[in-house]
């Protein structure tokens, strides 16, 4: 019987194209695939014996011969490919309408409405990398004072301030005053506080970032899951991704090292119910910033990192290791991509080596994750327990 799951998210780590990746502008995207090309040797031996060559689609990875655990593979079926929808549909909740974006910035009237509830101007207002925008506002902004609004390819509101020019509490103050404001057609997934320190020339953003999210738009399967009495337990940006709702406590993280650091340290623990991982930095750190060498870096320290998981795991502990989205570090894009997410499954009281085919959407994690849980109400997706006990 399972009475715990963990739930570990390689943000961004798709592994191919969906058949309607052409209306998002990403036919040929394969994150993970184009890393395996690209670098000589490339392998993830603990993945892969999982099963992650196994997948369908996966031909640039070595099939194993005897995987440990389950495995198959996602289709989206949500209208976007960002973080927030991807999660949301994992646990249940499916998008018919995307999340809006704004390639050419912020319609003047959002910034106006914005700087009369602040009571100052802001720089910006611009689609820029966030290393990238404090180099070049950075001093400008310390002249005046004046926050640096931008936003990228996803749905975000992004707000950055120096630190000794904008106390925290303060941009953070900025931050809930935009999420008040940024509703209707402006519903942008995360207002985002990118504090920074430094001078011209050594700018760089400091961890005391927070995210502000909108609230899922009805019960996911963590507030199921805490219905039932369930311990939920978030690692990293899961807390900001569901804006607390259906989470019992949290962590947040500082890089992928501590996000594995921090679950293991929750797996050891004795108790029951769900314990949700993001690690963030496939995607923040390397695939918005086409690091094809850092990916694969980061995507091997995670690989090594994995026997430390499985070996706190105790019977009744089932493991599921997804994605949320593709990021493909090889493209000119820098923005997320539209693409399949693999699923590996793992624990000691399930079948090994089954092939569990391609799902028509991410809810079925949940679904399998509510079956396993014995969570009553939980109708999103189509589980496949009963394929791999």
């Amino acid at each position: 019987m399972i009475k715990r799951v963990i739930i570990i998210v390689m943000d961004s780590v798709g592994i191919g194209e969906l058949p309607d990746a052409h209306l998002y502008g990403d036919v040929g995207s394969n994150t993970l695939g184009h890393i395996y090309r690209d670098i000589k040797g490339f392998s993830l031996p603990n993945l892969e014996r999982l099963g992650l060559g196994n997948i369908e689609g996966t031909d640039y990875i070595r099939a194993h011969e005897a995987p440990i655990g389950c495995y198959g593979r996602a289709m989206e079926l949500s209208k976007g490919k960002d973080t927030i929808t991807g999660h949301w549909e994992m646990t249940g909740i499916v998008l018919n309408k995307p999340f809006p974006t704004y390639p050419k910035g912020f319609p003047r009237e959002v910034v106006q409405a914005f700087e009369r509830l602040i009571g100052t101007h802001v720089l910006g207002n611009k689609v820029a990398s966030g290393t990238a925008i404090i180099e070049e506002l950075g001093k400008e902004h310390i002249e005046t004072g004046y926050p640096i609004v931008y936003t990228s390819a996803d749905s975000v509101f992004q707000i950055a301030a120096h630190e000794k020019v904008v106390p925290l509490e303060r941009l953070y103050e900025m931050c809930r005053l935009a999420r008040s404001m940024l509703t209707g057609e402006h519903r942008v997934t995360r207002v985002i506080a990118r504090p920074f320190g430094g001078g011209p020339g050594t700018f760089i953003r400091t961890p005391n970032r927070r995210d502000y999210s909108v609230d899922p738009p009805g019960k996911t399967l963590l507030d199921y899951a805490v219905d039932h009495g369930y311990t939920v337990t978030a690692v990293g940006k899961i807390y900001d991704i569901f804006n607390g709702n259906g989470i019992t406590r949290h962590v947040h993280t500082e890089s992928n090292r501590d996000g594995i650091s921090k679950t293991n340290g929750f797996i050891k623990e004795s108790g029951e119910g769900i314990i949700f991982t993001n690690l963030v930095d496939f995607d923040m750190r390397y695939g918005h910033r086409n690091n094809v060498k850092g990916y694969g870096l980061a995507l091997r320290e995670f690989d090594q990192g994995l026997t430390c998981i499985t070996d706190c795991m105790d019977e009744k502990d089932l493991l599921i290791i997804t994605a949320d989205h593709g990021c493909d570090p090889t493209t000119e894009s820098t923005d997320h991509s539209r693409e399949y997410v693999p699923i590996l499954v793992y624990g000691r009281s399930i079948k090994k080596g089954v092939d569990i085919g391609t799902r028509k959407t991410f809810a079925d994690i949940g679904a399998t994750v509510a079956e396993a849980l014995n969570i009553k109400g939980y109708y999103s997706g189509e589980s496949f327990l009963g394929r791999i006990l």
